[in-house]
This record gives structure tokens, C-alpha cells and sequence, in this order.
């Protein structure tokens, strides 16, 4: 079970059959009360005719024998003002639901004087005037009726009847008439509602039944839909495991032909499948370089020392030291790039003087100036950006013909450090070539002048991991001016 929900497609499709059933028990209910309501209300309405048309009869004087309540073969009572059965439904043998359970109306005698059932030799009624106990009905208009007025409201009851030995349900509509020489009658007509029952059950049987398939064809269609949505997601899964089993980066995930998220990620997916072959091709070849870039220091120190082993007074002393530094710098560079490639920044706390910086490396080497009067503060690592001026220093130094000047200002929110020489420049093709790791231009191919090819890889590193930017361009003199820049702090801005 926790196999079979651990999919997407699964997830979704149990979401989708959830949320449709929902919506169809809750509208299923809607319908089921509407229609009982409607049919209920259709009930009412035919209960509400016939009680009217027998308080018409009443109101235009007949009399009980002559009332029509047999006709449409349903329940009828006419109670008086206290509750007496006084005429019923001839074939009715129960009745619940209405304000009395009496099927036989009850036989009032005429007076000797052969008036109208109900009244005495005078023409009043013997029962007229409520009794003290009478039930109430509580209308409002019941007082204001006049003889042969009908009242305009109707109430309504459920109940049952049993017609002839056929017992069954009804709504049952209860209409106030006021008749001269009887007095306040109410009468009860009642409409079935098997109707209602009928259609009612027959709907929920229907939706019994409907529900179910259609929740079927609903989960059927989600589960395809979902498949083949999903069918891209599952082509990129199984070309990245490919990839990952392979380990052949210059594979691609299969881009489908949409527009939408599944495309959106493979795209995502073969540019980061890009960057990582990039970055692991940059790596073998930093790998290779320095592999070759060490061999030569370490097997040119190995061949001094063997001679001098064999023959002491051979030994190149000053040789040997000479290769030793070049090999502790080559390892210290390849140390820094190694820091630098895995991220490490410098503490934003540590705040330096870079114009104090550039006239103190400046200081000392032959052809340099500085210039660079006032004070210009940046946040970083100053070993850092230490080495990062000495490497640009080194560098105009090889290529200057006589003098390399150095000046730091600030412009705006930047800290500008320029190093300039009066040497050849750089050529405009090369002006990004020369960053990159273990480059050296043609004039600069001899590894004990022109260094490693890792000095300005190294300075471009360190400026970008300090929020700033290194390029190159031609000095306003001639030669290659190289231009450091690096925010100021916020509260020196």
C-alpha cells in the first residue's frame, strides 16, 4: 500500500477521485433536497386546492352530506371550532397528522323545529361560542372572519391516511372558513406523496449506482491523463540514471515538445548536466596541468639531488633552493584556487585600507609607482586581495618595458585599483584567454620567467569572490592596464 501511494501518478489520481466524489455526494445531496422540496411543495399545492374547494362549498352554504370529498380518492376531514369531526372521507379508515384521529364524523342532532343540524329553534347556534377548554389555533385572521370568508393562510402537515385498506403518506393542507350557522370549520384535504417517495428513491438509486461508475471512469481517466503527463518526467528519470550509470556527462535528458513545466525542467536539467560537464572538463584539465606543471620543478630538484648524491662537488645548491621556491609557490597556488573553487569567501567584517595596500606592495620594486593619496576602505580578506595585487604586479613587471604604475580612487560605490604597464599589452582575442587557468601567452611560454599561467586565474577568482570584477584593456600609454574593482563598504558609501 505504501509501494502503491508513493507515486505521483497514484497521489494524483486518489486526489482527483477524492475530490470528485466529494463534489458529487455534495451535489448529489443538493438534488436529492431540491427535488423532495419541489415535489413536496407540488403536494402542498394540490393538498391546498382541494381544502379550498371544499371551504368554498362550506362558505356557499352546503351542507355536510352534499360535500364532494370522494372524488379524487383522498383524505378529507372537516373539524369545527372544537375539534369535532363533522365531516370525513367516506372510504377513510385512518388518519394521523391532522388535529384529530376520528374517521366517522359525529351524528349532531337537528332541533324539533327541523333547522339546520347545528342550531336551535331560533336559528343560533347550540355551539357557537367556544368552550372555555377549546384549542386555539392560534391564527390571526380567525377572529376576523366573517361568514362565507375563507382565510388566506394554510398550514401544512405531514401525516398518513389508510383509504380503503391502502395506507400511505401525505402532506396535508389545512384551510379556516367561517360559515353562517356553523361557525369557525377547518378543513383538511391531503395530497400523497408517493410521488416524492418515488422519485426521491429512484434519484438515489441512480446516483447509488451512477456514483460508483462514474468515480471509475474518473479515476480511469485520471490514471491515463497522469501517465502520460508523467511520461517525460519518466524519460529524463531514466536518461539521468543512464547518465549517472555511465558517467557520461555529454549526455542529454530528451526535451519534450511543450511548453509547460516537464519542458521547463528538462531544459533546466541539460543546462545543469552542462555546467557539470563544464566544471568536471575544468577540473581534469586543472588536474592535468598542475600534474605537469609540478613534474618539471620536482623532476628537475630530483635530478640536482641525485647528482649531487653521486657527486658532491656538483651539487647546485642555488639551483635546488630555486626549484624548491618555485615548487612551495606553485603548491601554494594550487592550495588557493582549491579554496577558492570550493566556495570559500572572505569574512565581510575584516575591513583594510586598499591604497595602503597597493603603496606597500608597491614599495620596493624596481619601475613601480603608486599613486594613491587617500584612504579607500573594502571589506574582505586582505591576505587575499594581497595576493591579488602582487600577482598583478608580477605580471606588469614581466611584460613592462620600464615603469608600472599602480593608483587606487573610489568612483561611486566601487573601490578602483588600476595596475598599468608600458610593455607590448594584450592582445584584444586574449583579454579573457589570459584569466584562465594555466595560460601563458606566447612570449611568456618559459616556465621560469613567464610562471605557471596561474597568477591572474587567481586574481580574477579572488576579485569575483570579493563582489567584484577584473578586466583588461590597453593604458591610455601604451601597454595593458588591468582594473580592480571591489564595493565599498555601506557605510563608506
Amino acid at each position: 500500500m505504501r509501494r502503491l501511494f508513493g507515486s505521483v501518478r497514484s497521489r494524483a489520481t486518489l486526489a482527483a477521485t477524492l475530490v470528485v466524489a466529494v463534489a458529487l455526494v455534495a451535489a448529489g445531496a443538493a438534488v436529492l433536497l431540491s427535488l423532495r422540496s419541489n415535489l413536496i411543495g407540488e403536494a402542498a399545492t394540490d393538498a391546498e386546492r382541494s381544502a379550498r374547494t371544499v371551504a368554498s362549498s362550506l362558505a356557499l352554504g352546503k351542507r355536510y352530506d352534499q360535500l364532494s370529498l370522494d372524488e379524487e380518492d383522498e383524505p378529507v376531514q372537516v373539524v369545527d371550532e372544537n375539534r369535532t369531526l363533522v365531516a370525513a372521507s367516506e372510504d377513510l379508515q385512518r388518519i394521523s397528522g391532522t388535529d384529530t384521529d376520528a374517521v366517522k364524523p359525529q351524528v349532531r342532532p337537528t332541533t324539533p323545529a327541523g333547522g339546520e343540524e347545528g342550531e336551535d329553534s331560533d336559528g343560533a347556534k347550540d355551539d357557537g361560542a367556544k368552550d372555555d377548554g377549546a384549542k386555539d389555533d392560534g391564527d390571526d385572521d380567525e377572529s376576523s372572519l366573517h361568514p362565507g370568508e375563507i382565510a388566506e393562510k394554510t398550514t401544512y402537515t405531514n401525516g398518513s391516511a389508510t383509504i380503503d385498506g391502502e395506507t400511505a403518506d401525505y402532506r396535508f393542507a389545512a384551510v379556516k372558513v367561517e360559515v353562517e350557522g356553523k361557525g369557525l370549520l377547518i378543513v383538511y384535504a391531503g395530497a400523497p406523496l408517493s410521488a416524492e417517495k418515488s422519485a426521491v428513491n429512484t434519484a438515489l438509486t441512480v446516483m447509488l449506482i451512477g456514483f460508483p461508475l462514474l468515480l471509475t471512469v474518473v479515476a480511469g481517466v485520471t490514471w491515463l491523463v497522469t501517465r502520460r503527463a508523467l511520461r517525460p518526467v519518466e524519460g529524463i528519470r531514466g536518461e539521468m540514471a543512464a547518465i549517472t550509470a555511465s558517467e557520461d556527462l555529454a549526455r542529454r535528458v530528451p526535451v519534450p515538445d511543450t511548453h509547460d513545466e516537464v519542458a521547463r525542467l528538462a531544459r533546466t536539467t541539460n543546462e545543469t548536466l552542462a555546467a557539470l560537464e563544464s566544471s568536471v572538463e575544468r577540473q581534469r584539465r586543472f588536474v592535468a596541468d598542475a600534474s605537469h606543471e609540478l613534474r618539471s620543478p620536482i623532476a628537475s630538484l630530483r635530478t640536482q639531488l641525485e647528482v649531487g648524491a653521486a657527486h658532491p662537488e656538483l651539487l647546485d645548491v642555488e639551483g635546488a633552493v630555486e626549484d624548491t621556491v618555485r615548487l612551495q609557490r606553485l603548491a601554494a597556488d594550487l592550495l588557493l584556487l582549491a579554496r577558492l573553487d570550493a566556495g570559500e569567501r572572505p569574512a565581510a567584517a575584516t575591513r583594510f585600507d586598499l591604497a595602503a595596500l597597493a603603496r606597500e606592495e608597491a614599495e620596493g620594486r624596481t619601475g613601480v609607482s603608486a599613486q594613491a593619496p587617500e584612504a579607500v576602505h573594502v571589506a574582505g580578506s586582505r591576505g587575499q586581495v594581497q595576493r591579488l595585487l602582487v600577482n598583478l604586479l608580477d605580471n606588469a613587471q614581466r611584460h613592462a618595458r620600464s615603469a608600472v604604475r599602480v593608483s587606487v580612487r573610489r568612483e561611486g560605490e566601487w573601490a578602483v585599483a588600476q595596475v598599468a604597464d608600458d610593455g607590448d599589452g594584450v592582445p584584444e582575442g586574449d583579454r579573457e584567454r589570459i584569466f584562465e587557468r594555466f595560460v601563458r601567452l606566447d612570449e611568456a611560454r618559459s616556465r621560469d620567467d613567464g610562471g605557471a599561467g596561474l597568477g591572474l586565474a587567481i586574481a580574477r577568482d579572488v576579485a569575483a569572490r570579493h563582489g567584484g570584477t577584473l578586466t583588461v584593456r590597453d593604458a591610455s600609454a601604451g601597454g595593458a592596464l588591468f582594473e580592480l574593482r571591489l564595493p565599498l563598504p555601506r557605510s563608506d558609501r
